[in-house]
């Protein structure tokens, strides 16, 4: 095993191509946006009836679950192709 590779909590990241790098950066961000979508709905949900409020369930797509893939997918897109970067600069 070389040091060099990329790994986050013990998964190694260095050796996927372009394709693959931009795949899992995509699902990560979509898994994002349904799970966080997921319990802010049920969230809502819970505010609406036990305190009898009126809280419209769209705004558990665009003020939670939105930002929250997008900023996984960004994050994710820049580590993810930096170590792709940072293998083909090194000529692996």
């Amino acid at each position: 095993m070389v040091a060099s590779q990329g790994r986050i909590f013990g998964i190694q990241f260095g050796d996927y191509g372009l394709f693959a790098t931009l795949l899992l950066s995509f699902s990560l961000g979509f898994i994002t946006f349904f799970t966080t979508c997921f319990f802010a709905i049920f969230g809502i949900l819970i505010y609406n009836t036990a305190g009898h409020h009126n809280v419209n369930f769209a705004d558990s797509y665009r003020y939670i679950a939105l930002p929250a893939g997008l900023v996984v997918l960004a994050v994710s897109l820049v580590v993810l192709l930096a170590f792709w970067f940072r293998r083909k600069l090194s000529g692996n």
